[in-house]
């Protein structure tokens, strides 16, 4: 079984090769494991680009 930091690693090379889902799933692991790892961050900075919406982009 991995550790929350291996998690979190797999994470961060996952969101850089354009993963998301993957990486987010990564990130979700590792801070079932540990709720004080830097996973947590990187989880929350990476939902909120998914929440992101600009209404300009979408009306013409």
């Amino acid at each position: 079984m991995a550790s929350s930091t291996e998690l979190y690693e797999r994470g961060n090379r996952l969101r850089r090769e354009g993963r998301y889902d993957e990486a987010m799933n990564a990130y979700s692991e590792a801070v079932a494991l540990d709720p004080d790892s830097p996973a947590r961050t990187a989880r929350e900075m990476l939902a909120a680009q998914f929440e992101f919406y600009c209404k300009d982009y979408y009306n013409p």
